[in-house]
């Protein structure tokens, strides 16, 4: 299993996985404020690498395509020079173009160099119990390489922890978990990502995953760091799973072998 996955900043991650490149949540605009019809964002800081960097790529993975912070402006353009764009069946309709919609467990294939990658949408929910009709569709991604001795890669997408993450830790024995974390907060009282409760039910169903989290920093309304999940993670003595991604670096990133 080859694994490398560099941090461009919030969701946007550069994934490259046994051949394959793909990138998550394009977001590569710098600082500044965002008007949604219910509130404003701040952005704080620009991405550690400009789409130009990035390079081509095989697919994005876009968990929804509603909120600047999981898609920008500068992100918008960068799907038009993309080949494949994987999103919901919602997000895919308002897009058109190059992307394709998927229902949760719904499966697509990339092929390149005599290699496979199955990629499985996976349900997400943005927020608490109740909050679809104002946070729309959202879905996380399940990546499986045909390379032998892969493991799974589990994308959440922007989710807290619920059945439908449960469900896919039952389904798939992942080797490495990208949360979407930062215990976001915009809409009231509650979070519309993981918090560090959320990461860390989340690395207790992927037993023996390394945690990967993405969407930690950058924005205004996320409340949690990942520097919180570090210190969460050490106290319950599982710290050793999490690692934290300097963003800009490549990280190769190992996983344990399962038999």
């Amino acid at each position: 299993m080859s694994l490398s996955i560099t941090l461009i900043g919030g969701p946007t991650a550069l994934i490259e996985f046994d051949g394959f490149r793909l990138l998550t949540d394009p977001t590569f605009d710098g600082p500044g404020d965002y008007q949604l019809p219910h509130v404003k964002l701040e952005k704080l800081t620009g991405p550690a690498m400009s789409a130009r960097d990035v390079g081509a790529i095989d697919a994005v993975l876009l968990s929804h395509d509603q909120h600047s912070d999981n898609l920008d402006h500068s992100g918008r353009d960068f799907l038009k020079e993309t080949k494949r764009v994987l999103t919901t069946e919602a997000g895919a309709k308002r897009l058109g173009g190059n992307a394709e919609g998927f229902a949760p467990w719904a499966s697509t294939e990339l092929k390149k160099g005599g290699q496979s990658l199955v990629i499985t949408a996976t349900p997400a929910r943005h927020g608490p119990a109740g909050i679809e009709p104002l946070s729309g569709d959202v879905i996380g991604f399940v990546l499986e390489s045909s390379k032998p001795g892969s493991r799974p890669i589990y994308i959440s997408g922007d989710t807290t922890w619920f059945d439908g993450v449960a469900e896919v830790a039952r389904r798939f024995k992942c080797g490495v978990v990208l949360p979407f974390a930062g215990a976001a907060q915009t809409r009231g009282p509650f979070h519309l990502t993981m918090d560090t409760n959320d990461t860390i039910e989340t690395a207790r169903a992927f037993a023996d995953a390394v945690i990967v989290p993405v969407h930690t920093d950058g924005w205004k309304h996320f409340k949690q760091s990942a520097g919180d999940l570090r210190a969460s993670f050490d106290t319950l003595g599982f710290g050793s799973r999490l690692r934290i991604l300097e963003p800009g670096v490549a990280t190769i990133i190992e996983t344990a072998h399962r038999a």
